[in-house]
This record gives structure tokens, C-alpha cells and sequence, in this order.
């Protein structure tokens, strides 16, 4: 009679053991699409069986197992923030690039074009009123393009500065969600898959604005590194990072005006720019760092596109101040034609405008005569005009180039930094959906194999259930007989 009962009570906890591993692959089945979340598995126990003794056996529920990969998790991390970081320079770099239009129909490119153009006809005419009044009329537009390009690239500029602000939070959002995920582990948590989900998704999603690497500590929480260096979260505790624009006091700044570069600081001050490299965040730290500063300038650079300005407007007005408007008596002397601020070279593009008094009655045409040249040469009524028609296309303006040429460098150089963070971009994508076809691989729930389970749960809850059927019947007979 008591081995009835020992086997009844053995039936009907294999009953229970196999409810709650059902139970299991229905929450597999609920989370299949929950991001973050790993494929949780049902151990089982077997039991003593020695009949002798009245050890029937049986089956015992385990431990519920994760299948998360850390290996595969951190894989798709790193792939993850390069990709972040691919994203964000192509989106910088496509507004930026449609600054620097080398076709010649727009831009500076088209306004030195007009220019070369109206000096050309100056040249012909160089007493024609309509003539002289187009070349101050393209002088000025010249000025305006340069203007239109230096205002843009620093509107790109302010963009990025905002999305600066912007990443840096959501950095400190997500690490204010992975502390509080290891605040519940602590608390217990640590075998919740919902938990661990959560904890999970939040990681890629960091992962995705900022390089970082994790360390998985003994009592289930994640620690995380910025670039591998600055803890950013350590259990429940949030080190915040902040972000700001200065410009370096050391050493001390060659252009103390222009534009400031920026900055990522660690909750106690430090400055940890260096270390940031990749996600979203490590882009736009390389655009305004890098890509920005070669073109506007900063505290150390002029900036290309104000050493053009600067030099066209120096060349420019260097020919005009040397030439003649009329050779007397009293001759009188050209004036520049375009002005920019002086006191700070790194704003010449934003600040290149025409200059005070510049008048097309005061437009130089004649070159006087020079005699201390080799050859010596003589006085032309239009050689002043004839060298500033091909002043845009002459060798060695600037930089060993022509002006065009080296507005074609600027362009180049952008669409050379486009064009790779372009492939960068492609080649991320791929890998990065290889990097979670391994982690789904490894730890995501297989629809298929989880009906496989199912049915092999029910069919087996079936044959216990008939099981203790039976047995139940025999005890009722028995007890009958006895009573």
C-alpha cells in the first residue's frame, strides 16, 4: 500500500515537473520577438530508483537555464557601435559635401567662374561702364559665396553640436536603465529572463551611441566601460558623462576665435575625448574634431576654406593696389576690392565682403611699367585686367594650386571621408546582421524546435496522467478491499 503511495506522489510531481517546463517554452514562445531576450531552458533531475529500498524514482525539475552567449552579446556590441559610428559621419558628411560642388554651376566654383569671366571682358573694355560695373557686381558675389559656404559648414556645425548634446544623454539614459536592471539582479533578479533581457537590449542600445566594453561580475551584474577605460556604470551606480565646447588653453591658441572644439567629460571633470572612438557618439566627435576644423578652422588650423578666402582676397587686392586707373597726371592708384577680418584669418570666409569704396569708376586696368623686371616691362592699359582673368586658374596661388584647384582639394577630401564612411557603412550592416545571426544562432528562440518541445511535454504530461490514473484506481481497489 505504501509503494501505491510513494508512486502516486512520484506521478503527480513528474506532472508538476513537466507543467513547469511547459510553462518555460511558453514564455520562450511569448518573447520570441522581445528584444534582449535569450532562450530559457528546463533541466531536469532524475531521480533514486532502487525498489528495494522503496526508492521509486522519478523525475525532479532543475535549474532554468539561459542560453545567452556573453561572447556572441559582446561581438554584436562592437560591431554595433561601428556601424553607429559609420551612420552618423554619412549623415554629417552628406550635408557637408553638398557645400562643395565641384561641377562649376554652384557655389564659389560658379562665382569665380562669373568673375574670370567679367575680368575677361573688363580686359576687352577696359573703359566700359557696364564692364567695370559686373566686375564689382561678381566681386560681390564671389564675396557672398564665400559667405553662403562658411555660414553653411558652421550650421552643419551647430547641427552637431546639438546631436553632441543630444547622444551624450541618451549615453547617461541607457546607463541609468543598466544600472537599475543590475539593481533588481542584485535584488534578486538575477534568474529573471525578463530581467536579463532587459538588462541585454539596453547594452546594444548603448552600444549603438557609444564604444564600450562590459565585465560580467559574480553576482550576475554587468559593470561598463567607455571606451574601455572610464566606468561609466558599476552595479547601481551611474558615473555620468557630460559634454562641452572650449577651445584649449594649452598650448595657447594660434586663433583664439574660432571655432571650439568638443569635449567629453567623465563624471569627475576629466576630459576622456580620446577614448570615445566609436557609436554614434564617436562620429560626430570625429566630424567636429576633424573633418569641421580642416575646413572652418579652429584653435590651432585656419582652416581651408579661410586660407582660400584669404589668399584670393590678398592676390585680388594686391593686383589692384599695384595697378593703375589712370597713369596721370596725377596717377592714380587702385584700391582693394574685398576686405575680410584681419584680426582673425580663421573667419576670413564668414567675414570676405566688398570693400569700403570699391567702385567700378576705381577699378585698375593698367599695369604700369616696370623696370626692375627681368625682362624689363612696359605699361599695359589692360594688363591688370588680363592677369585677374586667369587669377582663378594661375599655378601656385595656394597651397602649390591653383584656387580651383585647391577648392577641388576641399571637395575631394570630403567626398573621399563620404565615400568611406559610406563602404564603412555597407560593410557594418553586413556585419553586423552576421553578429546577431550567430547570437540567434546561439541563444534566440527556435519557433520550430520550441513545438518540438511542446509536443514532446504534452505527450509525456499524457503518459503520467495515465499513469497516475491507474494508479489512483489501484489504490481506490485496494482501499476498498481493505475496508
Amino acid at each position: 500500500m505504501s509503494s501505491l503511495f510513494s508512486i502516486l506522489g512520484s506521478t503527480a510531481n513528474t506532472l508538476q515537473t513537466f507543467t513547469k517546463a511547459l510553462g518555460v517554452s511558453e514564455e520562450n514562445v511569448a518573447n520570441v520577438s522581445t528584444p534582449g531576450y535569450a532562450e530559457q531552458v528546463q533541466s531536469f533531475t532524475a531521480l533514486p530508483f532502487d525498489p528495494s529500498s522503496g526508492v521509486i524514482g522519478g523525475v525532479a525539475a532543475g535549474e532554468i537555464q539561459s542560453t545567452r552567449d556573453i561572447f556572441a552579446e559582446q561581438n554584436v556590441q562592437a560591431q554595433n557601435s561601428q556601424l553607429g559610428t559609420a551612420e552618423q559621419q554619412v549623415s554629417s558628411l552628406t550635408n557637408l559635401q553638398s557645400n562643395f560642388d565641384i561641377s562649376g554651376t554652384t557655389g564659389i566654383p560658379a562665382a569665380l567662374s562669373a568673375l574670370s569671366a567679367a575680368f575677361s571682358s573688363w580686359s576687352v573694355s577696359p573703359n566700359d561702364a557696364t564692364a567695370r560695373q559686373d566686375v564689382i557686381q561678381n566681386v560681390q558675389d564671389v564675396a557672398s559665396a564665400f559667405q553662403a559656404t562658411a555660414a553653411n559648414v558652421s550650421q552643419i556645425a551647430s547641427t552637431n553640436q546639438t546631436q553632441l548634446t543630444g547622444l551624450v544623454g541618451q549615453v547617461n539614459g541607457y546607463a541609468a536603465s543598466i544600472a537599475a536592471d543590475n539593481a533588481k539582479i542584485q535584488a534578486g533578479g538575477a534568474n529573471d529572463p525578463a530581467v536579463s533581457a532587459d538588462l541585454y537590449s539596453n547594452l546594444e542600445n548603448l552600444s549603438e551611441v557609444a564604444n564600450i566594453s562590459t565585465v560580467n561580475q559574480p553576482d550576475g551584474t554587468v559593470t561598463v566601460l567607455l571606451g574601455g577605460q572610464a566606468t561609466l556604470v558599476a552595479g547601481s551606480q551611474v558615473d555620468p558623462i557630460s559634454s562641452q565646447l572650449s577651445v584649449p588653453a594649452t598650448p595657447p591658441p594660434a586663433y583664439p576665435s574660432a571655432p571650439p572644439n568638443a569635449q567629453i567629460l567623465d563624471s569627475q571633470g576629466n576630459d576622456i575625448t580620446s577614448i570615445v572612438t566609436g557609436g554614434e557618439l564617436g562620429g560626430v566627435l570625429t566630424v567636429l574634431n576633424q573633418t569641421l576644423p580642416a575646413i572652418e578652422g579652429d584653435s590651432t588650423h585656419q582652416g581651408s576654406l579661410n586660407q582660400l578666402a584669404q589668399s584670393f582676397a590678398d592676390a585680388l587686392n594686391g593686383n589692384q593696389t599695384s595697378s593703375n586707373v589712370t597713369d596721370g597726371p596725377p596717377v592714380q592708384t587702385g584700391t582693394a576690392l574685398l576686405s575680410y577680418d584681419t584680426s582673425n584669418t580663421a573667419n576670413a570666409a564668414a567675414s570676405l565682403t566688398l570693400a569700403t569704396g570699391a567702385t567700378a569708376a576705381g577699378l585698375a586696368a593698367i599695369s604700369p611699367a616696370d623696370a626692375t623686371a627681368t625682362p624689363p616691362t612696359a605699361e599695359a592699359s589692360n594688363g591688370a585686367a588680363l592677369s585677374l582673368a586667369s587669377l582663378a586658374t594661375a599655378a601656385n596661388k595656394v597651397g602649390g594650386q591653383s584656387y580651383t584647384q585647391f577648392f577641388g582639394t576641399i571637395a575631394a577630401n570630403v567626398g573621399s571621408a563620404l565615400s568611406t564612411a559610406t563602404t564603412n557603412q555597407t560593410t557594418q550592416t553586413s556585419l553586423l546582421a552576421q553578429a546577431r545571426a550567430l547570437r540567434d544562432t546561439a541563444q534566440g528562440v527556435d519557433l520550430n524546435q520550441e513545438a518540438v518541445t511542446v509536443t514532446e511535454l504534452q505527450t509525456s504530461m499524457d503518459a503520467a496522467s495515465k499513469l497516475f490514473t491507474v494508479i489512483d484506481d489501484l489504490t481506490q481497489t485496494v482501499i476498498n478491499m481493505v475496508t
